[in-house]
């Protein structure tokens, strides 16, 4: 299989039935494209634990609500193909909507009662149309190993109760995020941010880090811890705040006070119109672990 773009399903699932006979180990980088560094590095990770990597570039309508940038989610195949290519994949699986739900499909995937906190209650459905597609693109890819970010670290939690629960055959990784040079999450996003607001958004990450400082002071309380947050989210001014929250990082419940591993912080703001979410996993002492 020569094509580095693959649009139809059949033809991606003949071209991995091909690797698969060859004893190839798979791997998958889903995103929605509009790639940047963050994704480079993901497809990296991925061409660094499998000898064939597919890339998936596809914009999932199920899992955005109405008012949400759908349209105007940016879209430029032949510009994400060319930086995954160049990053380490061998092939870029690009479907139109119509290709992956046709006319009559009516299935879809129900996560559990994470998938209804945090970004779920913001975007009810969201969760649902991330866990439908990404169990479609399993069964498409057969993946042995899939690659996800951490600044979508609801999104990983999802994913990994999606493959214990249905039995699913896949190794869940999960990478880094990766940061602007003053601590922002790079994100497709970002774009949508004026200078101004752009500059802003840097309280996000400082918000993390001065919660992982006071953590190592011996801080506990998860309200205090909270409140300090949100202070410094205020210095930069966001149109408004979604959601603050300490979790922990097995269940995804709210924890009061974090324990000796730690916790997930999780956050969601505004500015503009754009909205943008980061998190950080913190704990008692210093740590190099990954979700």
């Amino acid at each position: 299989m020569n094509a580095a773009l693959v649009t139809s399903v059949r033809s991606m699932q003949e071209a991995v039935s091909e690797v698969r006979s060859s004893g190839r180990r798979i791997a998958l980088v889903p995103t929605m494209g509009a790639l940047h560094e963050g994704h480079l590095a993901l497809i990296r990770k991925a061409a660094s634990v499998a000898d064939w990597v597919v890339t998936s570039v596809f914009v999932n309508p199920t899992q955005f609500g109405p008012g949400e940038d759908y349209e105007r989610y940016p879209r430029d195949v032949q510009e994400d193909t060319r930086r995954a290519l160049g990053a380490g994949s061998h092939v870029v699986f690009a479907p139109e909507p119509k290709e992956m739900y046709p006319e009559g499909y009516r299935t879809f995937v129900m996560p559990g009662a994470a998938a209804d906190t945090l970004e779920g209650a913001i975007r009810p459905d969201h969760f649902r149309g991330v866990a439908t597609v990404v169990a479609k693109l399993f069964n498409i890819t057969m993946p042995h190993v899939a690659v996800f970010g951490q600044k979508d670290i609801q999104q990983a939690f999802i994913v990994r109760c999606l493959v214990r629960d249905l039995n699913m055959s896949v190794e869940i990784l999960v990478e880094p995020t990766v940061r602007e040079p003053d601590g922002l999450a790079m994100s497709s996003r970002n774009r949508y941010l004026s200078p101004d607001e752009r500059s802003r958004a840097a309280c996000l990450s400082r918000a993390l880090k001065t919660a992982q400082a006071l953590l190592q002071a011996g801080e506990r309380s998860a309200a205090a811890l909270r409140r300090a947050i949100e202070h410094e989210l205020q210095k930069g001014a966001p149109t408004a705040i979604d959601y603050v929250a300490i979790v922990d990082p097995e269940s995804f419940h709210a924890v009061d006070p974090v324990g000796p591993r730690g916790a997930v912080i999780a956050l969601a703001a505004r500015f503009g119109t754009t909205r943008l979410i980061d998190n950080a996993i913190i704990v008692p002492t210093p740590h190099e672990g990954n979700f």
